[in-house]
């Protein structure tokens, strides 16, 4: 398909050639100033999706047989679960093949030391997944305390209801959880009160070895979900969909080992696109799925965004000078993603009249916007639900109701990056705001995106080490 209006602006080659050797001292700034007011033009590529590689690699824990996972990104998350496995006794090599190829090799899984398990502490939310495949390896698991953006509370109960009713042990200690089960898990019949992708994979990881069928009503269907599932059956697991999000799992007596290719991350291909609407630009993002993003390809061209499809990738930019507003509620899949919300609220400060963001999924979503509005936006942030759409935080008093009134030009601002979405997100504001921007904790964004900088300079972005 092709779009001429979404023509490109850069030779592939140079595009191509900046790529391959993006600025090494951007990769390790922590502050940068971007001069706004350029379109970004060129093409960025897109790796494995970080919601699905760090799962992938604990289920390599199932088995003692070695596991290849190709497609993952240079990011925080797998290099804390990489530690995390070796910590485990796992052999954990990367290729040097620039497939972004993961060896595994877990013969030799010992419980991690009390002392280690407090290295980890606080430093991501996948430890908690662990605790399946440890129980089936070993019999007990440590788990430290979480860590993760504060955008609302995660349930953690969900996951120790789910242990627990399959037959593990759970004693809550001061810097984490100490689990531990007597003989095999059991399967049982669970229904999770909300679709959580996490209490989802928790079930699933823990299910695949337990003792006969487990039934799991309530169940989140992400691609992500799907992913890991793939995963599980090329180890061996039985795992079945019925109908209204109910997953079945047989358990199996053993599993082996896997090789399988992350698809890509549909949050970092749907930040470029509303980078490039939003600076009228014009971006190729390779290896972008159309099958996982429909919910969110839709609100884009109702925005006003265009976008071409090929084998290869999808070409976002912007045909309209003016862009329209939105009323939109995030949902679970196959609704419109929480991830997406944020800079996609960056965009419509730029659309000609009120648009409302309505948040179910998380209810501190909104700390983005008050750097928005330092910027110059018009943006106000509400506890009540949008009217005829109530939701489970309705008469909560969570500020998840986030209303725009635009066009409204953006100035340049000193922002500090307070979590990896709110962080894309501000760069993107400070991409099409007037004058220079100063971003502060730019590292954190790098936890989700990998080689985010040098992407940016690729793209034409002006964007510099802060002196």
């Amino acid at each position: 398909m092709t779009n001429t209006s979404c023509a490109i602006h850069h030779t592939v080659a140079a595009v191509a050639s900046r790529l391959m050797s993006p600025s090494p001292t951007l990769e390790l700034a922590d502050v940068v100033t971007v001069e706004g007011g350029h379109p970004i033009q060129g093409e960025v590529s897109v790796r494995g999706a970080k919601n699905s590689i760090s799962k992938q690699m604990v289920a390599a824990l199932l088995t003692d047989k070695p596991s290849v996972l190709h497609n993952t990104p240079a990011i925080a998350d797998t290099r804390i679960m990489t530690e995390m496995l070796r910590a485990l006794g796992v052999e954990v090599t990367t290729g040097d093949d620039g497939a972004g190829t993961i060896h595994m090799d877990p013969a030799n899984v010992t419980p991690m030391a009390a002392g280690r398990v407090r290295e980890f502490s606080g430093r991501s939310r996948i430890p908690i997944l662990l605790c399946g495949p440890l129980l089936h390896r070993t019999g007990e698991a440590l788990i430290p305390s979480l860590g993760g953006d504060d955008i609302g509370k995660r349930q953690v109960n969900w996951h120790l209801m789910a242990l627990d009713q399959l037959g593990a042990r759970i004693d809550e200690q001061a810097d984490g959880w100490h689990i531990t089960t007597d003989g095999p898990l059991v399967g049982c019949e669970l229904r999770l009160p909300f679709p959580s992708v996490g209490a989802t994979e928790q079930v699933l990881l823990s299910a695949v070895l337990a003792e006969g069928t487990t039934v799991l009503h309530g169940a989140a269907i992400e691609p992500e979900i799907l992913d890991i599932i793939a995963v599980l059956q090329k180890m061996g697991a039985a795992i079945m969909f019925e109908q209204d999000r109910t997953i079945v799992v047989h358990g199996r007596y053993s599993l082996t080992g896997f090789e399988h290719v992350a698809i890509p991350d549909r949050l970092e291909v749907a930040s470029w696109a509303c980078a490039a609407v939003a600076t009228h630009g014009n971006v190729f993002v390779r290896n972008a799925r159309v099958e996982d993003m429909v919910s969110f390809l839709g609100a884009y061209r109702l925005l006003g965004g265009s976008f071409s499809t090929s084998p290869e990738g999808i070409r976002f930019c912007r045909d309209a000078d003016e862009l329209h507003p939105l009323e939109l509620d995030t949902a679970v899949h196959p609704g419109f993603m929480t991830d997406w919300q944020a800079p996609l609220g960056v965009t419509l400060t730029q659309a000609n009249g009120r648009s409302v963001l309505h948040e179910t999924v998380y209810e501190n979503r909104f700390t983005y916007t008050q750097a928005l509005v330092d910027m110059g936006a018009d943006i106000s942030v509400e506890s009540s639900c949008p009217k005829g759409r109530a939701c489970r935080f309705g008469g909560l008093n969570h500020r998840h109701t986030a209303v725009f009134h635009g066009v409204t030009p953006l100035k340049g601002a000193d922002i500090t990056v307070p979590d990896l979405r709110a962080g894309f997100s501000h760069v993107i504001a400070a991409l099409l705001a007037e004058g220079t921007s100063i971003i502060r904790g730019t590292r954190m964004i790098e936890r989700g995106y990998e080689g985010f900088l040098g992407k940016l300079d690729a793209l034409g972005a002006r964007v510099l080490p802060a002196a």
